[in-house]
């Protein structure tokens, strides 16, 4: 079971890195992309797994940084280690604030975003930009371009990714009294808008929010997740393909704006889903209680009604203050 996990996990993030590197952008030596999967599967992997299965993150990093050059290396085994580290890195920091699998707390979607996201994803960024910068792949004055992008494609992996398949994991069988007609309403406009924004050159790249706020307040998480892989998604076609808003723009201005566009629907998405389902799960609670508390008044009413006798009608002791006999009096 064990060495099932770990190709497992193995296996996803090759097939992941596959994905990434379609749309692979190229600065001097360096490859970089708008979105690196592979950092949400392998965060993923260890928040549903454990650490346990770090070496299938490593064998699947080895395997492909190996579709870029030579994996052998002296850089590529340092580009491993870092692609390695920085999903442990972002797993133990979760771990240390009480983080929880469920996002259904507006903490944990803090938590993922600045630690998950932009403090772990800091050490693949470093070391991999590092690792070229040594390798004469990367010139010094292009040092911290390759590596904002290197970290905004990591991070971006994380926001994006890992939340859709945390939802996945705890994702149950839909009943019939869930919103269907809603729900497919709401994944037919998520697709059109996206298209229309990502490839309209009249730069609507905005009109994405309200569907996105949508499927926050309606779905939560659930809802909200998979939206904003549909967006970043196809905005990074457009982008790569310079197409819509992105025609006419440098390579650079390209991956900022990407970069820009996938942060704000991540985040959007991420936090208002985990501030509705917070707030739901609080109602449930208040709900439950009063529900608790009226079985309790219930369970008390026949101890605490009213006397079945009055006062007046009970027997009384006679004594010098009704005005009958004395009790010593003979």
């Amino acid at each position: 079971m064990y060495v099932a996990q770990i190709l497992g996990v193995a296996g996803a993030y090759y097939l992941a890195g596959r994905l990434g590197l379609m749309r692979q952008v190229v600065i001097d030596g360096a490859v970089v992309t708008p979105l690196w999967p592979p950092t949400g599967i392998a965060l993923a992997a260890l928040l549903c797994l454990g650490v346990r299965v770090w070496p299938g993150i490593a064998l699947g990093t080895l395997v492909t940084v190996s579709e870029i050059g030579d994996a052998f290396t002296v850089s590529r085994l340092a580009i491993m280690f870092g692609n390695t580290i920085a999903p442990l890195a972002a797993y133990a920091l979760l771990r240390r604030v009480g983080f929880r699998n469920e996002l259904v707390r507006l903490r944990d979607g803090v938590c993922l975003v600045f630690l998950g996201a932009f403090a772990g994803m800091l050490i693949s960024a470093t070391v991999g930009s590092f690792t070229l910068l040594l390798d004469d792949k990367v010139p010094p004055g292009r040092f911290w371009l390759v590596w904002a992008s290197w970290w905004a494609g990591d991070a971006m992996g994380v926001l994006v990714v890992t939340p859709v398949l945390l939802v996945l994991r705890g994702a149950r069988w839909p009943r019939r009294s869930d919103r269907w007609l809603e729900a497919s309403v709401l994944a037919v406009v998520v697709i059109m808008v996206s298209l229309i924004a990502t490839r309209s050159s009249l730069s609507m790249i905005y009109v994405v929010f309200p569907v996105i706020i949508w499927s926050a307040l309606r779905f939560q998480l659930p809802g909200s997740a998979p939206c904003a892989l549909v967006v970043s998604v196809l905005a990074i076609l457009a982008g790569t393909d310079a197409l819509g808003p992105f025609a006419g723009h440098s390579l650079m201005q390209i991956m900022a704006n990407l970069s820009l566009l996938n942060g704000c629907v991540a985040l959007t998405a991420l936090l208002l889903g985990a501030i509705v389902a917070e707030h739901q799960n609080i109602r449930r609670e208040t709900e439950y209680a009063v529900e608790e508390l009226e079985a309790l008044v219930e369970q008390l009413a026949p101890l605490s009604g009213p006397d079945t006798g009055r006062y007046e009608d009970r027997p009384r002791r006679h004594g010098p203050l009704d005005g009958g006999p004395h009790p010593d009096a003979p």
